[in-house]
């Protein structure tokens, strides 16, 4: 049997590369310009390699009971791991994921094609732009893991792109970004401060060494009009390999102090990550 090869692919947005993991049969790592972007074994769609694809996955799992099909709307494609993930763990759901980088797409599609009857519709666009055009009500869960390479692109950022955001979920919906920051944190405060305009209900998951300010690190933000089932998410993240903490209310208020919500006019991409924090090789 021949032996899975790396595929290399330059598209719009960078230089996108398939690396085969040699201790999983038909497992892969996509990167852009060497930045890891997603992880998928196409055997098992419920491996989730990535710590913050896992605590994403967590949040899946909890928002309506086990099994549940859901509507729900991707922001930013990669190697399409959590919308297979929910295809696998909640089947009969409808997916949409919006994905800028045409040839990534295609390279997906080619190389790492989804299974049949999946329910997953990709469209290759800008995140905001397709989500403005978007119905209203329309989706229970809305996921951004959206990195210019290994920045939140800015107009992703801010109070307008929130209301949008806002505005496509029903009233039960929950919003998850996938982010990324260091001490003193005037990036994911912003964040907190910008979702908390407009949504009652707000949790953020990150490692303990993060928060505390010791290193770089991913966190989940997650954002809802209803009560969010902190203490299943605290379990699930505590039994992790590497476990993480579960923030919400007068704690994760303290932790946002006096940041206010992005205006378009001041939005900045998140910061770049030091020494390349995220880099392969």
């Amino acid at each position: 049997m021949n032996e899975p090869i790396p595929v290399t692919r330059v598209t719009d947005h960078g230089t996108v590369k398939l690396m085969p993991d040699v201790d999983r049969e038909r497992a892969w790592l996509l990167t852009v310009d060497g930045a890891p972007q997603s992880y998928v074994d196409l055997d098992e769609p419920t491996h989730l390699e990535f710590e913050y694809a896992r605590r994403l996955g967590h949040v899946l799992d909890v928002v309506a009971e086990p099994g549940r099909p859901l509507d729900v709307l991707h922001l930013g494609g990669g190697a399409f791991t959590l919308p297979r993930y929910v295809a696998a763990t909640r089947p009969g759901s409808r997916q949409d994921v919006v994905e800028a980088d045409r040839g990534l797409l295609e390279l997906v599609a080619g190389h790492l094609p989804l299974p049949d009857g999946a329910g997953i519709t990709a469209h290759a666009a800008d995140a905001r732009a397709w989500l403005a055009s978007a119905p209203a009500d329309s989706a229970d869960v809305l996921v951004a893991d959206v990195f210019g390479g290994s920045r939140v692109p800015a107009h992703l950022t801010s109070l307008a792109y929130a209301g949008e955001a806002a505005r496509v979920l029903r009233d039960g919906g929950v919003y998850l970004a996938n982010l990324a920051d260091a001490a003193p944190f005037a990036f994911l405060r912003s964040q907190l401060a910008t979702f908390a305009a407009l949504f009652e209900y707000l949790v953020l998951i990150a490692e303990p060494g993060v928060l505390r300010g010791r290193r770089f690190g991913n966190a989940v933000l997650v954002a809802a009009h209803q009560p969010l089932d902190t203490a299943a998410l605290a379990r699930r993240t505590a039994a992790d390999a590497f476990p993480a903490r579960v923030e919400h209310g007068p704690a994760l208020r303290d932790f946002t102090g006096t940041a206010r919500p992005v205006l378009d006019g001041d939005a900045v991409p998140s910061p770049e990550p030091p020494g390349g924090s995220f880099g392969i090789g």
